[in-house]
């Protein structure tokens, strides 16, 4: 099976997810999940879709991959680790969580100014 995500890939998101997240939850299968409802979430949230497949998201300037990768691995890990606490202990996962979310609410700030989504498409500042 392959990554099926636009936005990011299940390694950054085993990255984010940390040390003894749920290996079921870190699989394959279920990051591609968590991907598509996180691309998802971050399109509906911006009201623009920043690239419908692999190839449109790779013509993207670096900035503008490297923020919504970013925005969308948070997410997802945020989903991986929820799967299920108990590997990690609560009071780590509930931190990893904050720390993943703060990030996640600071690129959806970013990528919701208009100017920010023109400077990232264009990499010129208006």
């Amino acid at each position: 099976m392959a990554d099926t995500g636009i936005y990011a890939t299940t390694a950054q998101i085993e990255r984010k997810a940390g040390s003894m997240a749920n290996v079921v939850a870190v699989a394959e299968t279920a990051t591609n999940d968590y991907i598509a409802q996180a691309e998802s979430v971050v399109n509906v949230l911006c009201r623009k879709v920043f690239a419908s497949s692999s190839t449109a998201f790779a013509a993207l300037p670096a900035t503008t991959r490297g923020i919504l990768t970013d925005a969308t691995a948070n997410l997802a890990a945020i989903y991986a680790i929820n799967y299920q606490m108990s590997p990690i202990g609560r009071g780590e996962a509930e931190d990893r969580v904050v720390i993943l979310r703060d990030g996640f609410l600071r690129d959806i700030s970013l990528l919701r100014d208009k100017k920010i989504q023109d400077f990232l498409s264009s990499g010129v500042e208006n």
